[in-house]
């Protein structure tokens, strides 16, 4: 039976979104109190067909399927809605859209495309990725789940982990590698649809973890053992390995969604506590460090948005991403650590009361946390996206890193606030640390560019400014941390000579 009879694909995207509103609204306050339910795991049933009576994910869903068109725009704005009310759901919606249906939309054949879509739109299925395995986290191309074709299937073994809904979604895909009559393993990666529904094609739940934060979202090992027809194998426009780059990339484009929500909501939880509160008969609000507190947790909301309103012009997947590792890299490390950061403001703001899991603070910083290592460890995106930058300074010949960014398209305008700090010949062969604070600065100037580009195209202008401020701040502060040469080394041995009572009477 179709659950979903009255949906309709052309009503009003204002309207669309207000509704997901009103119904996440209702099913987190009213008819639950999320304060309580994220102290428990798993989600109660009748709060998820609550929200998702509505069929949020028809916005990913292709128009001639029913959906709404997969408009990069109306998904950032229904992330940031679901995460205002639960940073859970949000992530719940964000596996669906970006790491399921949207590159089905794109690499799916049409038999599998019309089949899911179909159970999507009438019936609430959901859908997830698995890559990750218990050998090989970051380390994805060296993945051992393996399979082998008879022709008209394929036979998957392996075990993958920290799945997101692991046990939950009725599809997965599954990333493996072929398995060749030697038994090695082909470099290139390959993309299954698993519907976990159909004889075959089960996987085992080995274990649920006991994550830290995001209780409301299973995660687990799953044992590989099943039989994928022909027809629902992902076909890739050249190799695997760009497929896996796109799909990531498009993600990390997507994190900002999530993002923006979540920040408001710490942004006004901390605007409300401070108006009412008062220290030493003054309002909190008064007080010069709490306004700078507030007004960091705003500029977070300004460069959100402005990560937002670029990813909406660039993350569709009728664009290939493979190769948009800086910007993709620079905005899903440093819009989580916006995201840590304010859950932290927050809890310092209101202080003790904050510190508990049934508050939304001390819940924002166990439940933010993750963001900063899933989809790639942000110190490892930092240290890609330097290497990314001197690669292409390297082929343009350019040892300037102020000229070089000031002809680049994703800094070209920001560079202009930043010349003295910048203007040097960049050392190609830098630790890594050093790469990492590099890659932290670079990620805050094309950041700050977005924000230039938002202010370009009206957005409030005294938000922007204070935006710009805060930025500038940061990334001379983090330059000050890259040009300092004092580097302090690991001592394997220190036990030795290291006990400070032995010492303490000479």
């Amino acid at each position: 039976m179709n659950i979903n009879s009255s949906f309709d694909s052309r009503e009003p995207f204002e309207n669309f979104l207000e509704d997901f509103r009103t119904r996440s609204r209702h099913a987190y306050r009213v008819r639950a109190d999320i304060d309580q339910l994220s102290t428990n795991r798993g989600m109660p049933p009748f709060v998820m067909r609550e929200v998702m009576s509505g069929n949020p994910l028809s916005v990913n869903i292709p128009e001639q399927y029913g959906g709404r068109g997969g408009k990069v725009e109306e998904i950032l704005a229904l992330l940031s809605a679901a995460s205002y009310e639960s940073l859970a759901l949000s992530l719940t919606l964000g596996i669906n859209s970006a790491l399921f249906l949207q590159p089905l939309a794109k690499y799916g054949s049409e038999e599998a495309k019309s089949a899911v879509f179909e159970r999507f739109m009438t019936a609430q299925n959901m859908g997830g990725l698995m890559i990750t395995e218990p050998g090989h986290g970051s380390d994805a191309l060296n993945m051992q789940t393996s399979f082998t074709s008879d022709g008209d299937s394929y036979n998957i073994k392996g075990t993958k982990h920290w799945a997101g809904l692991t046990g939950w979604a009725d599809f997965w895909l599954l990333t493996a590698r072929e398995q060749l009559k030697t038994g090695e393993l082909k470099r290139d990666i390959d993309f299954f649809l698993c519907d976990v529904n159909q004889d075959g094609q089960q996987i085992v739940v080995e274990e649920f973890f006991d994550n830290l934060g995001l209780y409301q979202i299973p995660y687990g090992r799953n044992r590989v053992d099943v039989e994928i027809p022909s027809l629902y194998r992902l076909q890739p426009h050249s190799t695997g390995i760009k497929l896996l780059l796109d799909l990531l990339h498009r993600s990390r484009l997507q994190f900002p969604g999530m993002a923006l929500g979540f920040i408001q909501r710490m942004l006004d939880e901390a605007l409300a506590h401070t108006r009412e509160r008062s220290v030493s008969g003054k309002r909190l609000v008064a007080y010069d460090q709490v306004q700078h507190r507030l007004t960091d947790l705003q500029s977070s909301f300004t460069i959100a948005s402005a990560m937002c309103a670029s990813s909406s012009k660039k993350a569709g997947i009728e664009n290939d991403l493979s190769m948009c590792a800086v910007e993709a890299n620079s905005v899903k490390s440093y819009v989580t650590d916006l995201m840590q950061n304010a859950a932290q403001s927050l809890v310092q703001l209101v202080g003790a009361k904050a510190y508990r899991l049934s508050h939304i603070g001390g819940r924002g910083i166990t439940d933010s946390r993750p963001f900063q290592i899933f989809e790639g460890s942000n110190d490892m995106l930092y240290s890609q996206i330097s290497d990314a930058i001197v690669k292409q300074m390297k082929q343009a010949k350019e040892s300037n890193l102020f000229k070089f960014l000031n002809s680049n398209d994703l800094t070209g305008k920001a560079t202009g606030y930043f010349r003295e700090l910048l203007d040097f010949n960049l050392n190609f062969e830098l630790p890594q640390r050093k790469m990492v604070e590099l890659g932290q600065a670079l990620s805050r100037i094309i950041s700050m560019e977005m924000v230039i580009d938002l202010g370009e195209k009206g957005f409030r202008n005294d938000l922007v400014e204070n935006s710009i401020a805060t930025l500038r701040k940061e990334i001379t502060a983090l330059m000050g941390h890259f040009s300092f040469s004092v580097q302090a080394n690991l001592i394997e041995d220190y036990q030795e000579n290291s006990v400070w009572y032995a010492i303490a009477g000479r």
